[in-house]
């Protein structure tokens, strides 16, 4: 069946390298597509102080799914701007969206808005993807990994979030006690270490189920720490740690069938004959 192509003039958030680097790789922009979703993120499940975990193995269950419900959301709202995004791609016939820009920011009448803004582009041949990728390359990132014999196949996100009690042991190493002296705070320390470990091994699931990709190339690492009340207290506070890991899963194209020994290589002369 012919792929009817879109009428009049299409924009794009392509620079003109940009441009020049998806063209060159057999690629043309057939439209700039937004994707957006407001959600409300009041909800993150936990009802008490979590406790100080200074245990040898860091921290356990009991605490870890107190903030599941707003982790879930995250990636629930992330998930649902991008899929927008890529319905939008598929309505003007492209096969994927290249340098896709994503946002999080409040929402004037409340809540959070999550955008996912690219440019939508179809391959000039015979073959085509059987769904629309996401990537957040950039052009010349994206004509590089198909020089490479790489395609991306989907946007991958990893998202962790972790709460521990900011307790008088902490404060006092943080300089909130005078001559805490230099040394590490180590609850601090296994709490960023535990995000981060996470939200690296979501990204990972994510990109499987996303994509089904051999690898993930690995755009933007967040991190945010922030304070809380701690309930119950009116003085002693919570500390939130924030990890989002933001990745396009990519796969090998063109494998061969052949087995993985190879015959004689040909030799071919290079010298020019005069």
């Amino acid at each position: 069946m012919k792929r009817q192509l879109v009428d009049g003039p299409w924009d794009s958030t392509f620079s003109a390298g940009e441009f020049a680097a998806v063209a060159g790789v057999g690629f043309e922009p057939v439209g700039q597509v937004l994707g957006t979703a407001v959600f409300n993120l009041g909800n993150t499940g936990a009802w008490a102080c979590p406790g100080a975990w200074t245990t040898v193995g860091g921290p356990s269950s009991p605490w870890e799914p107190s903030l599941a419900p707003l982790a879930k959301a995250v990636h629930a709202a992330r998930r649902l701007a991008v899929a927008r995004a890529v319905a939008e791609c598929r309505a003007l016939h492209g096969d994927g969206i290249v340098a896709v820009r994503l946002t999080a920011a409040p929402f004037p009448a409340g809540g959070t808005e999550f955008t996912a803004i690219g440019t939508a582009v179809r391959a000039r041949s015979r073959v085509h993807p059987r769904q629309p990728f996401a990537s957040h390359l950039g052009g010349q990132d994206f004509a590089r990994l198909l020089h490479a014999g790489w395609v991306p196949t989907g946007l991958a996100f990893g998202v962790s979030l972790a709460i521990r009690h900011d307790d008088w042991r902490a404060s006092g190493l943080t300089g909130r006690r005078r001559f805490a002296g230099n040394q590490e705070v180590d609850g601090h320390t296994r709490l960023l270490g535990h995000v981060r470990r996470e939200a690296r091994a979501r990204l990972a699931l994510d990109a499987r189920g996303h994509g089904g990709g051999d690898g993930v190339v690995v755009d933007d690492i967040g991190l945010e720490v922030r304070e809380t009340e701690c309930p119950g207290s009116g003085t002693a506070r919570d500390l939130i740690a924030e990890a989002v890991f933001v990745g396009t899963s990519i796969a090998r194209f063109g494998r061969s069938a052949r087995p993985a020994t190879t015959g004689p290589l040909t030799i071919m002369r290079l010298e020019r004959e005069h």
